[in-house]
């Protein structure tokens, strides 16, 4: 009795300790653990942590962050993080209670909190109520789909990290400069590939509103969404899938982007009533592997997409 006592006691003070250490410091002999809310701010945030850093994920690849379910799981690994690395303006609803249930508020870093956002354009709609109380006063928060925004989470990654981990400052703005360079390339090369689209055809109709920055950086207009609204919980009225319809024959638009989350169906029948296309994109990163694992190759195939379907 006495040695289970013991052996009882020793893997308590095991696990104590196991706890204890998870978020330990680089200069303190371990990897920084942080989380991140998103596959997209993961990947940034691995990017400019390099090698010190570890990075725990919420959504799981092909998750929507407007539907998500916190787990369990999620406060326990919360707790244990140095930083928890969140998109920001109102975009993850559900973090507020695992925050809360971890203590961690105070270690939250929003990557989008100097991005200067832009305002849903469809915010004055019958859903303002139901989107405002989801989001920021209206504002649309899907930043990364503009590289420019991305430079800016690059380096909010970067100073949260450096005063969390001094020892290793340097390292994550060297890294940090080294993403901005590779963003600033491929916003040149988004440019180029849009270059092809006659100016009169670069119309979008996608199954939710997130295209927003994308449309004002490259000169697109967003002629309509299926969902009404920039969250894929919205629903649409008779009335508008009908001013959706007229607006896809009126301005001639041959393709509804469609997202790997979005309501197939409805875009189905739109395509049906009206003869275009479907094009999948995707929303945020795809499964390790696909052509878009990485935030880079994501928006190369998204571009690469828009711009064959629209050309």
């Amino acid at each position: 009795m006495l040695r289970r006592s013991l052996l009882m006691i020793l893997l308590v003070f095991s696990l104590l300790a196991s706890a204890c250490g998870a978020a330990s410091a680089p200069g303190g002999g371990g990897e920084l653990l942080v989380v991140a809310t998103m596959p997209v701010v993961s990947d940034v945030v691995r990017q400019v942590g390099g090698d010190f850093v570890r990075v725990e994920t919420l959504l799981p690849i092909g998750g929507d962050v407007h539907q998500y379910v916190p787990r369990p799981q999620d406060s326990v690994m919360v707790s244990k993080a140095r930083l928890i690395f969140a998109h920001g303006a109102g975009l993850e609803t559900f973090l507020e209670p695992i925050l809360e249930n971890a203590g961690a508020k105070d270690r939250l870093i929003e990557v989008a909190r100097d991005v200067p956002l832009i305002k849903f354009e469809g915010a004055e709609s019958e859903h303002q109520g139901e989107q405002q109380a989801m989001h920021e006063h209206g504002f649309d928060p899907h930043t990364w789909l503009d590289p420019n925004n991305v430079m800016i989470w690059a380096d909010t990654i970067a100073e949260a990290l450096s005063q969390a981990d001094p020892a290793h400052a340097s390292v994550y703005r060297k890294n940090a400069e080294a993403c901005k360079a590779q963003l600033k390339e491929l916003d040149t090369w988004i440019r180029e590939q849009v270059a092809q689209i006659p100016p009169e055809r670069r119309k979008l109709v996608t199954d939710h509103r997130a295209y927003g920055y994308f449309a004002q950086r490259y000169g697109f207009e967003q002629i309509g969404a299926v969902l009404p609204s920039f969250s894929t919980e919205a629903a649409p009225s008779a009335q508008e899938l009908a001013a959706l319809e007229q607006a896809i024959r009126s301005y001639g638009v041959p393709v509804i982007f469609v997202e790997e989350i979005g309501n197939r169906a409805l875009a189905e029948q739109i395509a049906r009533d009206t003869g275009v296309r479907l094009v999948q994109l995707y929303h945020d990163l795809g499964p390790a592997g696909s052509e878009a694992d990485t935030y880079l190759k994501f928006m190369r195939y998204n571009v690469t997409q828009i711009v064959q379907g629209l050309k």
